[in-house]
This record gives C-alpha cells, structure tokens and sequence, in this order.
C-alpha cells in the first residue's frame, strides 16, 4: 500500500474549487460542532474527526434510517490495483481526485493497494483499513472516498473500522449528476438512479427496526388492541415508499421520452441527417457543438458541467441540413444505474447516423478514454453507427500522442474546438460521411411549385440550379417521396 499525502505547499487543488457544491447552512453549521453532536462524543474525537455538517455519521444511537446526500469536504481517496501498471492506478485515482473536487471536496492524501481482487469484506483488507484509520485521523479527514463500487457490507465494515463517512465511486457521481442536472427530465433520471443505488443500502439502528404495530380490527376478534401481525419495520416502509416514487419517476420519464420520441420521428419524416456527440466527460464537446452550431452551451472546465442533450440545427459546406445532438458524458466505470437511466436520452446516439467521437488529446491516457466510450455506446446499441474520432485539444496536447492517436484510428481527425483549427476540414469530412439521398434528378420545377424546389434544399442535396423560362432546372440527389413529387409537378 502506497500513501502519498498533499501538504499545504504543494497542495494542487484549493479550496476555491470546492464550495459551489456546499449549501449555505451545511457552512454555518461547522463552527457548531459542540451543539450538533451533543455528548454523543467527547471532546477530543468530536475535534478529531470534525464532522460534515448536515450529514450523520453516528455509529452509536442512531434511531433514524440514515437518507445521506453527499456534502463533502476533507477527504482521503482509496484505490485497489486489480490490473494493469502503476501509472494506470495513479490515473484512475486522479480522475477520482477529480470527481471528488467537481462534488465539492478538497482532497488531502490519496492511497492506493496492490491486491488481485477487492476485499470481500473491507475493500481492502482488515489490516489495510486500520491504517487507513490512521491516516484519515492523521489529516483530519471526515470522508474516505472509494475507487469502485462497494456493496452494502463492505460500506458498512469499512466505515465501522474508519469511524468516518465511507463514500463509493459510484455515489460520488449520482451526487455530480444530481448537481449538475437542470432540466426536468435529467432531474428525474438522476432522482432514479439514486434510489436504485439507495435501495439496498438502506440502514437502520435502534428503533427503525423495531416492528410497527400490526393492524387488527375492531371488533371482537381484534381485542381492541391492534396487536395481530407484527407489522413492518420503518426500513422496509422506507424501502416500499422508495419503490413507488422509482415506479412513478419511470412514469414520468416514459411520458417524456414520448416528446423526444415524436420530434426524432419528425426529423425522420423530413429525412433530416442526424449527429450525435459522444465522447467522455470535459473532452469538449459543448465547446465543439458551440463552434459548429454557435449553440451558447454552457462550457466549462470541469467533469460533467453539462448533463441535459441539445440538439441544433446546422449546415454543411454544401448547403445539406443536419441536426447535431450533445449527449451526457461518459466515463469510467459509468454507474449502471445511470446507464440505465439516462438510456432514453441516450438513443439520441444510437439513432443518428454518424458519431462525432470526441476524445482529449490531452489527457494522460486517451485510449482509455476512447476504450470506455465505446463501452457505453455498445451498452446502447449504437456500435453499428459510423463514426469519426475527433482528437480535440491540439493546442495543448503533446504532437507524439497525438501522431500515436492518428496511427491508431483510422477514422480520425485532429482539432482544437478552442481555436477553432480543424474546424473546416471537420465539416468537409462530416458532409462526406452523412447518407446521401438515393435518388438523382434533373428536371425542370415550374415556378408555381417553388415549395418543392425549397425541400429540395432542405431535405435533399442540390448539385445544380438554373432559372429558365419555363421553371428552375434543378439537378438534385433527393429522397424517393420527394422525387415523386418532383417528377408529378
């Protein structure tokens, strides 16, 4: 096990980043510690481990089911080396630094263990998790941080040896989409995906499991005393009222997936192109469909800043129209809750007709990038789309990668959606790839019929156009209704 603890001096990340995600009376309640804890602990522990407020980690008299949003601060990060070399670990803990900095935390010592697979107990070990103990002590840490998703019993021993608050990888990203999230549909989906996580990790102490009172009648075979059954205990109403806000979230997502639906199937009936933006999270995206489309999405340098689609309208070199569709980022090891969650928005990549695979030229490791991408495409159907790699950040990616990059996908190209280099050749290569009209016309339109020489510039790709006495000869690869319509006018 490798420890390798931040200092003040030489600590990279500063707690400016970290507050957007705090609320205001989390803040004010920290300088209340004596209040808040009561006697639960004396006063040496409550200075040592200087609880988050708003959060309850109490091990001792807990008589509530514990619903835990995340409101972090100090954390110690932990990783299990499974596979691959050492700089793969120190990668994957560094892009967990940096999840846990987007949720708002500051991160103060990282700590990695080389085992063949994860405790089944702790995570990593019973030896392990005592010095890890030590070291959340040690920095005055109230949040250890968990590179994977860790079952109900391994949060559940880990936290009972740390004696702090035990996140998983997993939590930490449902807690950046819940923040992140603006629009209704991407309130509901993220809102899903956390209670499937919670369900099984639901806890109780004390009297949430004690029975509630059983329902007996009133009559005489009731006694008066309502003590037939035993009743359910407060965890599992918990878990039973969790279900049916899950069944009314899927409702409500269904009904807006319809509206999605309808305008994806009146873009078909136009035979519109489509692109999608695929890529992992801060590769670029927004900025690209901003230079593409001149769209205005927020672009930020941060993970997952934005979560809700756009689609917009464009154009290609040729004057052929298009829609052009961001979609959520992706990264490692995606919740599968989130996976399925934002499933319907996702469609949005398997029913276009090219990709735009938006990967960072320059991240330490962008084949992984681009390997856990199309994991997720595939998890969706969409491995059957073309695509084209879109190597981004030429600006400030070292020119040895990005030459290794461009050996190593055929189908790629090398832009700086920040500059705006590349840009042209993109949108050349985009008319290019997108499916062209099956049918190839030259006829001349009477002027009376002016809509449909307009849908053939809309929906079609008009190679030719001359104005005649008799109507406007047009030469013109377009669609089979439309050429119908065209030949009949």
């Amino acid at each position: 096990m490798t420890f390798s603890s931040a200092s003040q001096e030489n600590q990279p990340r500063t707690t400016d980043r970290r507050a957007d995600a705090l609320m205001e009376e989390d803040v004010s309640w920290s300088t209340l510690d004596a209040e808040r804890d009561g006697d639960q602990f004396d006063r040496e522990e409550r200075a040592a481990l200087r609880r988050v407020a708003g959060l309850s980690t109490e091990l001792e008299d807990v008589t509530e089911v514990e619903y835990r949003q995340l409101r972090l601060e100090r954390v110690v990060l932990v990783g299990v080396w499974t596979s691959g070399t050492a700089a793969d670990a120190d990668n994957s803990l560094a892009e967990l630094a940096a999840l846990a900095e987007t949720a708002g935390a500051m991160v103060l010592a990282g700590v990695t263990q080389r085992r063949d697979k994860p405790d089944a107990a702790t995570y990593i070990g019973s030896g392990k998790a005592q010095e890890l103990r030590d070291i959340v002590s040690e920095n005055g840490a109230d949040t250890v941080v968990c590179d994977g998703e860790l079952s109900p019993g391994q949060l559940i021993h880990l936290e009972d040896v740390v004696k702090v608050k035990v996140v998983d990888r997993t939590a930490l990203i449902l807690d950046i989409f819940a923040q992140h999230a603006k629009s209704r549909e991407g309130k509901a989906q993220v809102a899903l995906a956390q209670m499937q996580y919670m369900m099984p990790r639901l806890r109780g102490w004390g009297q949430s499991l004690s029975r509630q009172m059983g329902g007996g009648g009133s009559g005489s075979s009731g006694g008066g005393m309502a003590t037939r059954g035993p009743g359910e205990t407060k965890i599992e109403t918990d878990r039973r009222r969790i279900r049916e806000k899950m069944a009314k979230l899927r409702r409500e997502i269904a009904e807006m997936k319809t509206g999605r639906d309808v305008k994806r199937q009146e873009r078909r009936r136009n035979k519109v192109p489509s692109v999608a933006i695929a890529g992992y999270t801060n590769a670029g995206k927004s900025s690209l469909l901003n230079r593409l489309t001149g769209a205005g999405v927020l672009v930020e340098n941060a993970l997952f800043a934005t979560l809700d689609p756009t689609v917009r309208r464009a154009e290609t070199p040729s004057g052929r129209q298009y829609t052009l569709a961001d979609t959520v980022g992706f990264v490692r090891h995606l919740p599968h809750h989130l996976v399925e969650a934002f499933r319907s928005t996702m469609e949005e990549v398997g029913d276009s007709d090219l990709i735009l695979h938006v990967v960072d030229g320059s991240h330490p490791a962008p084949e992984e990038q681009l390997a856990a991408v199309r994991e997720v495409i595939r998890d969706v159907g969409a491995q059957s789309v073309p695509e084209i790699v879109v190597i981004n950040k030429a600006d400030a990616a070292d020119p040895l990668v990005l030459q290794r990059l461009v050996r190593a996908e055929r189908r790629s190209m090398v832009i700086s959606a920040h500059s705006g280099a590349g840009i042209e050749e993109l949108l050349a290569r985009i008319d290019d790839e997108l499916p062209r009209p099956a049918v190839e016309l030259d006829l001349v339109v009477p002027y009376t019929s002016g809509a449909l020489v307009s849908r053939a510039h809309t929906e079609g790709e008009v190679l030719a156009e001359e104005h005649t006495t008799e109507g406007t000869r047009l030469r013109a690869r377009v669609h089979e209704e439309l050429a119908a319509e065209l030949r009949s006018a």
